[in-house]
């Protein structure tokens, strides 16, 4: 290894090693969380920098199977703000439930330095290397909380069939290795460019790339691949349960954008039929089971398989060329990443007393017993929805917008994607704002007075909201999102 390589590589090595520290941090003083808090931010503060640092210049590093451009950047960075967030977020609920917050924040480290090896690969194996890398602490979190029966059954359900699709996975990616004889993804997109323009996609080509779509799908919780979901989601501990539902994803469509964008690029005209189907398929079941649930964590559940959806429409955008669809997915992940954890922030919050469930009966009534509280919900729930000026108006609006550039290039598939996705954004309204109903119009069924939050969990849900409501506005931002879109497409 240069010099240059470990340079490259600098802040993936420093997220390993602000692990390790953690990990001496909670040895050194067992049991208190502050040490271990303290080391957790300042060493993902010291990371970002790093990452900023690295990221102004694209370099390569062991001959070129890890790489740094502006999406590398963008992806780390968000990823870094991900498990940020979510270790903020985990002490209040984890502590009266005797669950250990240092080894919650080293899992979650490990899992960040997978998703930062996926955004920075640029060969097939390093690239399956990451995802591991990234779904294994996924595997252990859900089940963090042993002694609930829900969260064990989850935790087995997520880990089985997350065994199977990356099993499923690995075998598309032989496939395509086996017809193009590499494995770096440079060299497999000019390979495909050969082989199709040659005699179109074979039969064996066909097949790898099913396997690949099956097992992608899967980590991204599209249908009909999302069974898994709303049992992990239910029965893992809240601040697991938004990481789950944020940190994977974006993970997985940055798997994404290496592989279909870059390595299958030359096939988008082959894949972009799927991804259109999966696409309608998962808004639409997403939140039409959605608009049934009580359950409000089971709700957000299936809301977040519909975001997976819309976050599809900008893909098949793409593949249907407009760059534009990449810069809404991008935005997109942003933009629901902050909202999403904020959401299940304050669920956790209510939740701090063991035993309050997530129904919503336990939302009744709540601006009368958290004021404050329920207002961020309401900010969050707000933003899913797609209500302006938030940010969750400006997502739908990029990719929606994409796809309608893309029908009036011809894709009249894009046009019809677009309307349906209008559609279902208009009856997740419905749902959203149900909670909003049962915590400014309904009687609460408890005079319980609010309980005491500790000042992290109020400092982690300022930054959220303030990145809900302004995220739209900050200057620049789609620039730095259109320089990484450009990086790739």
């Amino acid at each position: 290894m240069t010099f240059s390589d470990f340079v490259t590589i600098a802040p993936l090595v420093g997220a390993v090693v602000v692990t390790a520290v953690v990990l001496f941090a909670d040895l050194a003083w067992p049991g208190r969380k502050g040490p271990v808090l303290v080391t957790s931010l300042v060493g993902l503060a010291f990371v970002g920098l790093l990452t900023i640092i690295t990221g102004t210049t694209p370099a390569t590093a062991f001959g070129g199977t890890y790489k740094v451009d502006d999406l590398t950047t963008f992806l780390d960075i968000l990823f870094i703000g991900i498990v940020g967030l979510t270790i903020v977020f985990g002490p209040d609920y984890l502590k009266p439930r005797g669950l250990p917050v240092a080894e919650f924040a080293i899992v979650l480290l490990f899992a960040m330095t997978g998703a930062m090896l996926i955004a920075a690969s640029a060969d097939l194996l390093v690239l399956f290397i990451g995802l591991e890398l990234m779904v294994l602490p996924g595997y252990l979190l859900a089940g963090y909380h042993k002694s609930d029966g829900y969260s064990t059954e989850g935790a087995i359900k997520y880990f089985l069939l997350g065994s199977f699709s990356s099993a499923i996975f690995l075998f598309g990616l032989a496939f395509v290795w086996g017809l193009t004889g590499t494995t770096r993804i440079a060299d497999v997109a000019d390979a495909l460019t050969a082989l199709t323009a040659a005699g179109g996609v074979s039969v064996g080509l066909a097949m790898g790339l099913a396997f690949m779509t099956t097992g992608v799908a899967f980590k991204i919780a599209a249908v009909p691949f999302h069974y898994w979901t709303p049992d992990a989601y239910q029965g893992s501990p809240t601040p697991v349960t938004g990481y789950l539902s944020v940190g994977p994803k974006v993970g997985a469509f940055a798997l994404i954008l290496r592989l279909f964008v870059e390595a299958l690029g030359p096939l988008k005209a082959d894949w972009l039929a799927v991804v259109v189907v999966l696409a309608v398929l998962t808004m639409t079941l997403g939140n039409l089971v959605a608009l049934t649930q009580t359950n409000v964590k089971r709700m957000l559940a299936y809301s977040s398989i519909a975001h997976t959806g819309y976050m599809l429409v900008g893909l098949a955008a793409f593949a249907a060329g407009r760059i534009e669809g990449l810069e809404g997915l991008l935005y997109y992940g942003a933009a629901y990443s902050v909202m999403n954890l904020g959401a299940f922030a304050c669920i956790a919050a209510l939740q701090k007393r063991a035993g309050v469930t997530s129904n919503l009966d336990t939302f009744a009534g709540l601006i009368r017993r958290e004021p404050i509280l329920s207002i961020l919900m309401t900010v969050f729930l707000l933003s899913l929805t797609g209500i302006p000026p938030l940010a969750g108006f400006f997502a739908k609006m990029y990719v929606i917008l994409a796809a309608v550039q893309a029908s009036q290039d011809g894709f009249t598939a894009l046009g019809v994607l677009a309307v349906v996705a209008v559609l279902n954004a208009a009856a997740a309204a419905f749902y959203y704002l149900r909670v909003v109903v049962y915590m400014f119009m309904r009687e609460s069924a408890t005079e319980e007075s609010g309980q005491v939050h500790g000042r992290l969990l109020w400092g982690g849900l300022i930054v959220a909201t303030i990145l809900t409501v302004f995220l739209g506005f900050i200057p620049g931002l789609f620039e730095i999102v259109g320089a990484a879109a450009r990086a790739i497409g």
